[in-house]
C-alpha cells in the first residue's frame, strides 16, 4: 500500500496501534470510536443481539438512536462551535442521528416481496441529487458474492461530493473493501495483495482531492482479520443438548428463539447465548467449555469487567480463538436448512452469516443461473435468489477477539500533535484523540462568533 505506506511516514504524522474492545466488529467499533465508550456503554454489543421483549434477534440495525452517549460531532458543537457540522458518510448506525448530512444503504422493500437496491440520505432530497451525479449505488458489490471495489469506488465519490457541496467539519468516510477478501480468503490468500492496491488507489485519489480543498485527513480501521480454518456451530451443539426449539414452516426449520432454553447470536469470533431457562446456566457454562476453539467463556463478573454490561448482552459471552469463528447454523440436514439460509439475507438470519460472500461451488454455471432468475424476477415471477453455499469451510478469515499479536490491530494515523510518533492506545481512547483533532482553534471559533 504504498500511498498508505508514505501517509505514515509524513512529517509530523502518529501510527497510533489501537488495542480494540470485544467484539472487534463494525458497529461496535465505530460506536466506541465515536463516544468513547466500551460496548456496554453505548450499547451496540455485537452487530447483532436478541431482543427480550420482541422475543426476536436484531440484525444491522440503522438507527443511530441505538448508540448511547454524546457524539463526537455532539460534543465539538457543545463545547466549542455550535455551528459545526458532520457529514456521515455509510458508517453504520448512521441513520435518524444528529450528523447534519448522511448517506447508507437502504433497499426498498415491495409488498410483492421484490427488493430495488437503493440507499437512504438526510437531508431526503440528497438522495435524487448524488445519484444523478454518480449514478446509482452498486448495492451488489457493498455485500454478497459480488462484493468488491466498486462500492467503496462510489463511496470514496460521494465523500468527495458531500466535500464539494457542503464543506463539513467533519467527514466520516467508511470504505469497506479489505473485508471481502479478507474474509473469503484470509489475511495468507493469495489474491490479498491486489485488494490492498486496489484501495490504496482509491484512499490516494479520495485523500489528494481532499487534501487540495485544504482538509486534513485522518485514517483508521476498527479491527484486523485472522486466518480461520474452524467454524463452530453452536446453535447445533445447544440442539444436540436438547435446548434449541424450532418451527417447522413448510418442510424447513426455523429456529424458535422465544421457546429455546439456550441459544447463541454469534457474530464473527464473539456470540452472545442467551438463556430464557436460567435454571440451565452451569450446564451451558460447562458445555461451552468443552467446546475446542473457544477461548473465553464469559459470565456474571466478567462480562462486566469485558466492557460488555448492558441488556443487550448474552447472559454468557464467548470468544473464540483467532483460527476459529461461530456460525449461526442450527439445522443437522442441509435439506432442512431455512429458505434464507441459501440467499443473501442479513436481517432474517439470527447471526452473522459471511458465507453469503460465496456463490455455490454446487452449481453449474451460476451467471446463468441468476441470470434466469432475474429475468423471471423482471417478469414479475416470484423467485428465490438461493445461490449461496451451505459451507462453513469456505471461510478462510474473521475478526472479532482481541488477536494475541499487535500486528492484527487496527491503526489510527494522522497529524496528532499531542501524541509520539508511534504508541498504543486503547479503542475508547481514540475519541480523545479525534477530538484533540477535530477540535476548532481559538481563532476559528473567534471568527464564526462575530460572523
Amino acid at each position: 500500500m504504498p500511498f498508505i505506506s508514505e501517509f505514515c511516514q509524513r512529517e509530523g504524522h502518529s501510527t497510533l496501534t489501537v488495542t480494540p474492545t470485544l467484539p472487534a466488529v463494525t458497529s461496535s467499533m465505530q460506536a466506541t470510536f465515536l463516544t468513547g465508550k466500551n460496548p456496554g456503554g453505548h450499547g451496540i454489543v455485537g452487530n447483532m443481539w436478541y431482543d427480550r421483549s420482541y422475543s426476536e434477534h436484531r440484525c444491522w440495525k440503522q438507527s443511530n438512536r441505538l448508540v448511547e452517549g454524546r457524539k463526537l460531532w455532539e460534543h465539538l458543537r457543545d463545547e466549542f462551535d455550535p455551528e459545526y457540522t458532520c457529514a456521515k458518510v455509510f458508517w453504520w448506525n448512521n441513520m435518524y442521528s444528529t450528523a447534519d448530512y448522511q448517506i447508507t444503504p437502504r433497499p426498498i422493500y415491495c409488498a410483492d416481496g421484490k427488493k430495488v437496491f437503493d440507499i437512504q440520505t438526510w437531508p431526503m432530497e440528497l438522495r435524487k441529487k448524488i445519484k444523478r451525479k454518480l449514478g446509482k449505488f452498486p448495492f451488489p458489490s457493498f455485500w454478497g458474492p459480488a462484493a468488491g471495489l466498486p462500492s467503496s469506488q462510489w463511496i470514496a465519490n460521494s465523500a468527495k461530493w458531500f466535500e464539494d457541496r457542503f464543506s463539513p467539519n467533519l467527514n466520516l468516510v467508511y470504505l469497506p473493501h479489505l473485508d471481502y477478501n479478507l474474509q473469503r480468503h484470509g489475511p495468507e490468500g493469495a489474491t490479498i495483495s491486489e485488494d490492498l492496491h486496489e484501495i490504496d488507489e482509491v484512499v490516494r485519489d479520495l485523500v489528494t482531492d481532499l487534501e487540495s480543498k485544504g482538509v486534513s485527513v485522518i485514517l483508521i480501521s476498527e479491527y484486523g482479520i485472522t486466518q480461520v480454518d474452524r467454524p463452530i456451530h453452536l446453535n447445533r451443539i445447544f440442539r444436540e443438548k436438547g435446548w434449541l426449539s424450532w418451527r417447522n414452516e413448510l418442510g424447513r426449520e426455523v429456529i424458535d428463539l422465544g421457546n429455546c432454553q439456550a441459544f447463541a447470536i454469534p457474530d464473527h469470533q464473539v456470540a452472545h447465548i442467551y438463556l430464557n431457562d436460567p435454571a440451565i446456566r452451569s450446564e451451558v457454562i460447562e458445555a461451552l467449555t468443552e467446546v475446542e476453539g473457544i477461548d473465553q467463556v464469559l459470565s456474571d463478573d466478567e462480562i462486566a469487567k469485558a466492557g460488555l454490561d448492558h441488556e443487550r448482552t448474552g447472559d454468557i459471552v464467548v470468544v473464540s480463538d483467532e483460527r476459529s469463528w461461530f456460525t449461526y447454523y442450527y439445522w443437522k440436514h442441509d435439506r432442512k436448512a431455512p429458505d434464507f439460509a441459501r440467499c443473501v439475507d442479513i436481517h432474517r438470519k439470527p447471526g452473522y452469516d459471511p458465507v453469503e460472500l460465496f456463490l455455490d461451488p454446487k452449481i453449474w454455471f451460476p451467471k446463468l443461473k441468476i441470470a434466469g432468475k432475474l429475468l423471471r424476477k423482471i417478469l414479475g415471477f416470484r423467485m428465490l435468489m438461493d445461490v449461496i453455499p451451505l459451507d462453513a469451510d469456505l471461510v478462510k478469515g474473521s475478526h472479532g477477539c482481541i488477536p494475541e499479536s499487535p500486528e492484527d490491530h487496527p491503526l489510527l494515523i494522522g497529524k496528532f500533535p499531542e501524541q509520539p510518533r508511534e504508541a498504543t492506545i486503547a479503542a475508547e481512547d481514540v475519541y480523545s484523540v479525534l477530538l484533540a483533532t477535530c477540535r476548532p482553534d481559538d481563532e476559528k471559533t473567534e471568527a464564526d462568533a462575530e460572523n
